[in-house]
């Protein structure tokens, strides 16, 4: 348990430093970091870090088609978690 508490913490905060980074590159006009990177480490467990880099950031917040993205992300992990805590998988 303390393995995975570990990586999700690792894997969140990597996250959040990407997408602030992200944000960083947008300010300065530069090359950004690709939304399937961002959606890649949502996926693997970083959602609440791209969340927060959401929310403090304010980055990715108007972009509607990104929003919609990661609402599935987040509901299919939702269900997972859902389905293995009732034993379904």
């Amino acid at each position: 348990m303390k393995v995975l508490l570990l990586y999700f913490l690792i894997v969140n905060s990597l996250t959040f430093l990407i997408a602030g980074y992200d944000k960083y590159l947008a300010i300065k006009n530069k090359r950004r970091i690709s939304e399937n990177t961002l959606f890649t480490v949502a996926l693997i467990g970083g959602s609440v870090g791209l969340l927060l880099a959401m929310i403090l950031f304010r980055h990715k917040t108007s972009k509607t088609s990104f929003i919609v993205k990661f609402l599935i992300i987040i509901l299919l992990q939702i269900l997972a978690l859902f389905l293995k805590l009732t034993n379904k998988i």
